[in-house]
């Protein structure tokens, strides 16, 4: 992985992802990308199109310099970090969100989108856009949401992966165990037993046991009836710095009846999570 993008607003929600976008980079020998996504005002009717142009001139005028002056800014948060070894690139862009990080992620070859999250509560999940839930479901490459209220005391000490120990999980494992190795942090593997669990599940779980015997892996089989709330407690209990999901592929109607769990946690986490996607 040798480049990481990082949308911000410039928010300081922003600037508590743009720390770990800072030390994923250090560790993973990256370059980080500053992403800024502007819409241009709407304009009713104006007497003559000159006019329109008018203003849009000046709008991405004083966009461009406000765009300068904040990244004086996280450069110089960079330096207060000791970070400013990690090479900062920066694109503005104009349009939608998703759209501009799918066309830089593929134009500069991103292995990974670092953004910061508000997060939602109760009713407020369900009217409140968020952004990063956004990215997570329209965006192909992993993606690092970060909580606004996240303490990053620079060092990421525990993993842990969800998982239904299948085969399709284990693209994103290794590429969790990758990152761990980089960042010299202990991975735990969670699976949330249920009553829909197949009938070959531990023969399953041995298998990946097995397969990982020389990683230093944990193994943790809970039972838990409400999945997102089991997710949540161990990642308390445990003190785990990065939660990790595998986003799957639903059919249509499998969507029109489940909500998406990576999606939820977006919302609920208190630590930052990274979602890899199914292939």
């Amino acid at each position: 992985m040798k480049q990481i993008l990082f949308p911000t607003d410039f928010s300081e929600a922003a600037n508590v992802a743009f720390i770990y976008a800072l030390n994923f980079a250090d560790a993973l020998g990256a370059e980080v990308t500053i992403l800024n996504v502007y819409d241009l005002p709407i304009v009713e009717t104006p007497p003559l199109p000159e006019s329109t142009k008018e203003i849009f001139d000046v709008v991405e005028a004083n966009k461009a310099e406000s765009f300068k002056e904040e990244l004086v800014k996280l450069n110089q948060l960079a330096k207060e970090k000791g970070l400013s070894n990690v090479k900062l690139n920066s694109e503005l862009l104009y349009g939608d969100l998703v759209y501009n990080i799918n066309k830089v992620t593929k134009e500069q070859g991103a292995g990974l989108v670092v953004m910061g999250t508000t997060g939602a509560t109760g009713a407020k999940e369900v009217f409140l856009g968020s952004n990063a839930a956004s990215v997570i479901s329209n965006v192909n490459i992993p993606v690092l949401a970060i909580p606004a209220t996240a303490d990053f005391d620079g060092k990421v000490n525990s993993i842990v992966f969800t998982t239904q120990y299948q085969e399709k999980d284990t693209d994103a494992f290794n590429k969790t165990l990758d990152v761990a190795r980089n960042l010299k942090a202990k991975v735990y593997c969670l699976y949330i037993k249920t009553p829909d669990d197949p009938t070959n599940i531990e023969e399953r779980i041995n298998e990946w046991k097995i397969l990982y015997k020389d990683n230093d892996v944990s193994f943790f089989n809970i039972d838990g009836d409400h999945v997102e709330q089991t997710i949540i407690d161990f990642v308390e209990n445990q003190k785990v710095d990065i939660l990790v999901m595998l986003k799957h592929k639903r059919s249509f109607f499998e969507s029109l009846f489940h909500r998406s769990l990576t999606k939820k946690m977006a919302y609920h986490t208190k630590v930052p999570l990274m979602v890899y996607h199914e292939k």
